[in-house]
């Protein structure tokens, strides 16, 4: 796929997601063209998938462009950018993609990481089936964990119809449209969280460029992400910079007497190596055989599948190592259609 067609690929996908902005912009960035210097040839010199399966390098773009907005690089561009945007869009992104060649092409470098909060509310409802399912804490491991802010989704509450779970005094609500029954009321305790990373990011050290990969008119995510950051700068999250399955070496060590070892995987599965993924997977089948009803261990996971549009909730519960669907959910976390079974037909 060329360039072009990458950047209206994402466009749509944008769209579709709720930022006409972003979409216009990779539109006019696709059909008009990018100008002439160090950027396009970059762009067009890309070795391998430059599209959301790949590299995602549209939105790597994107996100260099409002990462210029918020520190203040490009005040020309800034005007162009919610909430004014004003007239000029195409003409100041290509002004500010000469003028900041070298910048951007350092944030090329590397892949977007937004660090998607309203993720949480997915975890908030799987943690409350599973403390109801055993009746235990949890010790939290998180793979492709970024910044670790839904390492931290104890913190907030999940609001649907009428009902609310998570935390009681939470430092932020979420709320996406849901259908299916309420998650059931249980217990949440974790007794300690880690999470991986390969490109691990600092919520105080990387909070700008972190905010830059919120689409710009998504006021709302962008507000969570704030509060999400001042959160987890006040608890010293951090995360591990090392592979998913060396993590899981390590952490899949035998779980202390009466917890649930909760390993679970946002948007990030998909993007670990096959080797990687397999060598995770023996690791927690290797430590699943061990496990027992005192000492317990789930696999949760988010991830895109064969159904376009959505990702499926599933989790692995051991010992048993039997498989639930619990559900889809929006990719950004903006619905959920609960279908997890209920508790007490879970065999325990």
């Amino acid at each position: 796929m060329n360039w072009q067609d990458a950047f209206l690929d994402q466009a749509q996908s944008c769209a579709s997601l709720g930022s006409p902005f972003n979409a216009r912009l990779l539109t006019h960035l696709a059909e008009r063209g990018l100008p002439e210097g160090p950027v396009l040839d970059r762009i067009t010199g890309w070795p391998g998938d430059i599209t959301s399966r790949g590299a995602s390098l549209p939105l790597r773009v994107a996100g260099a462009l409002h990462g210029l907005v918020l520190e203040g690089r490009a005040p020309g561009l800034a005007a162009t950018y919610p909430p004014t945007e004003r007239d000029g869009l195409y003409e100041r992104a290509c002004e500010a993609i000469r003028d900041e060649a070298d910048w951007i092409n350092t944030r090329l470098d590397l892949p977007p990481q937004t660090n998607e909060v309203g993720r949480s509310a997915v975890l908030i409802a799987a943690a409350h089936w599973l403390a109801a399912v055993t009746g235990l804490p949890m010790r939290l491991s998180e793979l492709g964990a970024s910044a670790g802010l839904n390492l931290n989704f104890d913190h907030y509450a999940l609001a649907g119809p009428g009902w609310q779970r998570g935390a009681s005094d939470p430092a932020i609500t979420l709320t996406p449209d849901w259908t299916g029954e309420a998650p059931p009321l249980a217990a949440i305790s974790v007794t300690e969280r880690a999470g991986a990373d390969l490109l691990p990011l600092d919520p105080v050290r990387d909070r700008l460029r972190l905010l830059s990969y919120v689409w710009p008119d998504q006021a709302e995510r962008l507000a969570r992400m704030q509060l999400a950051l001042d959160l987890a700068a006040r608890l010293g999250t951090r995360v591990e910079q090392v592979d998913a399955a060396a993590f899981l070496a390590h952490r899949l060590t035998p779980t202390p007497d009466g917890t649930l070892h909760l390993v679970y995987h946002t948007i990030a599965w998909q993007y670990f190596p096959p080797e990687t993924q397999a060598r995770g997977l023996a690791a927690l089948e290797a430590a699943g055989a061990e496990a027992t009803r005192a000492r317990a261990l789930a696999r949760l996971g988010m991830e895109a599948d064969d159904i376009t549009g959505s990702a499926a909730v599933t989790a692995t519960l051991w010992p048993g190592g039997r498989s639930y669907t619990l559900g889809r959910a929006d990719f950004h976390g903006r619905w959920i259609d609960w279908r997890a079974p209920r508790p007490e037909d879970v065999p325990w």
